[in-house]
């Protein structure tokens, strides 16, 4: 972009509406830092979700259900800082939501008022459909998420595809027709087979965003960790890696490591002089028995 070029305008919801309407597909990744924020800000994405995947490819938990609201709040304003476009969606985490609907529309309140976030995402249908009708009428836009759901993967039988049956087909489209009737604006579809996300989308007026759900959703969503090779855990079937920054960085790392122990850094590039004639008078000073602690 030149220097007199006009800034790129912020994505509204509206715009995402209207990308549906032309077939023009959405790109959505996660971010859990500043520095991830502004390479996904440069990148150019139209949405940024801060997942409760951040429990596992951030702060090192075994799944998504351990991290707290503090957490991901606190990763959440670290990404609300360093993006101006992109509109950014917090994951209410496990725990945060389900027994109300006072509790869900505080905890939502928070990610709103405290990390600046223009949506937030809730997991499953059900009594989710309750609590994000609730989070509608109180004036929080919503993003549902239906298929595989990680906060109640062990209820679904672990880490795996939804909706490979037509019975169970058909429970995955009614708990997203149900989240639609109840105002959700946008979609997110996991592990599901390409067949139920057509319907979804020939069914459903608001973007419906696929991970590992085929090519017929109006967007797609990866974790930035995964896209990037950065996760050192396993990668599901529909991860793709466009990097291997891990394995760059471990090499990188080795050879800082190599050069430190080798006594080749820091070279004299790498560090600061006194001005011209300071070290002989610092000298000095010290022969005359000065120092900083003299009266």
């Amino acid at each position: 972009m030149s220097a007199h070029a006009a800034p790129a305008k912020r994505v509204t919801l509206a715009a995402l509406a209207a990308k549906k309407d032309a077939g023009e597909p959405i790109v959505m990744v996660t971010a859990y830092d500043h520095p991830g924020a502004q390479i996904v800000e440069a990148a150019g994405v139209d949405v940024v979700l801060v997942g409760d995947s951040a429990a596992m490819t951030v702060l090192g938990y075994d799944s998504t259900v351990p991290v707290t609201i503090d957490e991901m709040l606190m990763l959440t304003k670290a990404v609300r800082r360093g993006l101006t476009r992109p509109l950014l969606v917090g994951d209410l985490p496990f725990g945060s939501y389900e027994a109300s609907d006072e509790l869900a529309i505080a905890t939502a309140q928070r990610f709103v008022k405290e990390a600046g976030c223009d949506l937030v995402k809730i997991e499953r249908g059900g009594t989710t459909v309750d609590r994000a009708r609730a989070l509608v009428q109180a004036g929080i836009p919503v993003v549902g998420h239906v298929g595989l759901t990680p906060q109640t993967a062990t209820a679904l039988g672990g880490y795996r595809a939804q909706g490979r049956t037509a019975d169970a087909a058909l429970a995955v489209i009614d708990d997203a027709v149900a989240l639609q009737e109840a105002g959700c604006s946008m979609l997110v579809v996991e592990a599901i087979p390409s067949e139920v996300t057509e319907v979804l989308v020939s069914r459903l007026d608001i973007p419906v965003i696929g991970i590992g759900a085929g090519a017929d959703a109006d967007g797609q969503v990866l974790v930035f960790h995964d896209l990037l090779g950065l996760y050192d855990g396993g990668a599901a079937k529909f991860v793709k890696r466009y990097a291997e920054l891990r394995v760059a960085a471990v090499a990188g790392v080795e050879a800082y490591a190599t050069e430190v122990r080798e006594g080749v850094y820091p070279a004299p590039e790498h560090g600061y002089a006194m001005a011209a004639g300071e070290s002989d008078r610092l000298q000095e000073l010290l022969s005359a028995g000065d120092s900083i602690h003299r009266a």
